[in-house]
């Protein structure tokens, strides 16, 4: 391969850094198909990380100080053909989407899959944000979904985009773990898994099946996908109504109720646990 080129300084008024800082809108993301990485953790992750063309890591700005408190990120993003820049607090700042840059922020390839994809390798449990418009908490059940062990996540075309920075962030590297697809509409999603053998879940607090009941009578432990939805307003009928069941996570204290990615890990667990237990998720409801 050869001894990778030296890292370079790089001038605030450089065109990559203007390349850079424009992914931080959608249009330019979408059109360029590159999005940025930012801190240590998802670097770090995003360096790892091959698709089918190669590399996901095209390039990366590191400050002097970020580079000597993480060598080994710096050497392989160098070994790994990504170009290395010297970069300056003040470049930091135009490309970093943080009040308080954490001195390393990579341009990578998208790497969402194709859902088919998904669905050839016969998933066994799947998160679906169908009408997630909130990028923190897109990131955050994205990485709630990596924790549980899921086999995918489908972003529908009611969602928000994968690649905001705020998502990106949120997934804290979780992102590079897992097949993601993006733009797909629910009535496809719930379609297409069902056809896989997947049992289709709809979370919401209103729900007529309890998530507790469910594990008692032993449903829970064949293959499955949680559908989210909106953070303020839930799922609206028409996608419930295309689920097998709509499940809610029993509140047994005071509290109004979950937030979305709260919810979401209860569910992605519960359904973790139930597939992993020996013969099927039993009731521990005494006699």
């Amino acid at each position: 391969m050869g001894t990778p080129a030296p890292a370079e300084p790089i001038s605030p008024r450089s065109p990559r850094v203007a390349a850079a800082k424009r992914l931080a809108r959608r249009n330019f993301r979408t059109k360029e198909r590159r999005f940025l990485a930012e801190g240590p953790q998802a670097v770090r992750e995003a360096v790892g990380h091959r698709g089918p063309g190669g590399p996901t890591l095209i390039e990366l700005f590191a400050t002097a100080e970020a580079a000597e408190r993480y060598p080994e990120i710096v050497a392989e993003a160098r070994a790994s053909g990504a170009r290395v820049h010297h970069a300056s607090d003040e470049v930091l700042a135009e490309v970093s989407q943080t009040v308080t840059p954490q001195g390393l922020v990579g341009v990578c390839h998208f790497l969402d899959s194709p859902f088919e994809e998904i669905l050839r390798a016969r998933p066994r449990l799947v998160a679906v944000l169908a009408h997630v418009r909130d990028p923190g908490n897109a990131g955050t059940v994205l990485r709630c979904a990596d924790a549980a062990g899921a086999d995918a996540v489908v972003l529908t075309d009611a969602s928000v985009d994968l690649y905001n920075p705020k998502s990106v962030r949120a997934s804290v590297g979780s992102l590079f773990h897992l097949p993601v697809a993006v733009g797909v509409p629910v009535e496809q999603a719930v379609s297409g898994l069902r056809a896989a053998g997947v049992r289709i879940l709809a979370a919401d607090g209103a729900g007529e099946h309890d998530l507790d009941a469910e594990l008692d009578a032993g449903t829970m432990g064949g293959p499955s996908a949680w559908v989210f939805g909106n953070e303020a307003w839930g799922l609206p009928e028409e996608t419930r109504a295309l689920a097998d069941a709509v499940v809610r996570v029993p509140i047994h204290g005071k509290a109004e109720s979950l937030n979305l990615a709260t919810a979401a890990a209860v569910c992605l667990y519960a359904s973790a646990r139930a597939q992993r237990a020996s013969g099927g998720c039993r009731s521990v409801t005494p006699s």
